[in-house]
């Protein structure tokens, strides 16, 4: 038989218990963390209509979010064609989709979505729409950083929560560049072959499924988080 533990041999037992428990309870904090900055990654390969493009596709990384954002990167050829806005970088640029641009669609089951758009030179444009193409927010505010390298341009972003609609559950991206007979849009998720004689990026139909219920549920309502409502 064992002999009988002391006080310092339970103070010990406590200590080594507590220890157990403070371990368990931070794997489950990191557990909810991660989920919440899970990194997604996008690349867009075809044009509109599904034609396969002839260059390195457009890369789109949403990093993450925290209770208040989402951060979002961009990696993407540079084209320089055409040339640049005349506004001035960093600030909103009306009808922006007329230069080379990345856009990212953020979409609920009720029609409403975000569209923000960023240009290589550092313009961008944010519009919060109510049912398709109508937008009820413009030209919001957005801290945006670009670099142009070459024949390459990155972009850095974080997007308030407050632009989200509730409940987002579907995404697209598209890219645009080129003039004139060059002007070349290309999406991430296309429409079909032959379907239809134009581009559109209004189309919400061919939006496909996004998981993003680690950031922005219905809660953004109840918090006053959203414009949306």
């Amino acid at each position: 038989m064992p002999p009988p533990l002391d006080r310092c041999d339970h103070v010990a037992l406590i200590n080594i218990f507590l220890s157990v428990i403070c371990v368990a309870l931070l794997r489950t904090c990191l557990s909810f963390e991660m989920t919440s900055t899970e990194k997604k990654v996008f690349y867009i390969k075809t044009e509109w209509d599904g034609t396969d493009i002839h260059h390195d596709p457009v890369k789109i990384e949403l990093l993450g979010c925290s209770k208040d954002s989402a951060s979002v990167a961009i990696e993407a050829p540079f084209f320089n064609d055409p040339p640049a806005p005349t506004g001035p970088p960093g600030e909103a640029f009306p009808q922006l989709w007329d230069y080379e641009v990345v856009e990212a669609f953020f979409l609920n089951d009720h029609e409403q979505y975000l569209e923000i758009e960023i240009c290589p030179h550092g313009q961008h444009l944010v519009l919060l729409l109510n049912e398709r193409r109508k937008a009820f927010k413009v030209e919001l505010p957005l801290k945006v950083e670009t670099k142009i390298s070459g024949d390459r341009w990155t972009a850095s972003f974080t997007i308030p929560a407050a632009y989200f609609p509730p409940n987002v559950t579907k995404f697209n991206a598209y890219a645009i560049h080129g003039s004139a007979d060059d002007r070349r849009y290309e999406a991430l998720y296309p429409v079909p072959k032959g379907q239809y004689e134009f581009a559109d990026f209004h189309r919400l139909e061919y939006f496909r499924p996004l998981d993003f219920s680690s950031c922005f549920g219905a809660d953004v309502c109840k918090n006053n988080q959203s414009l949306f409502c």
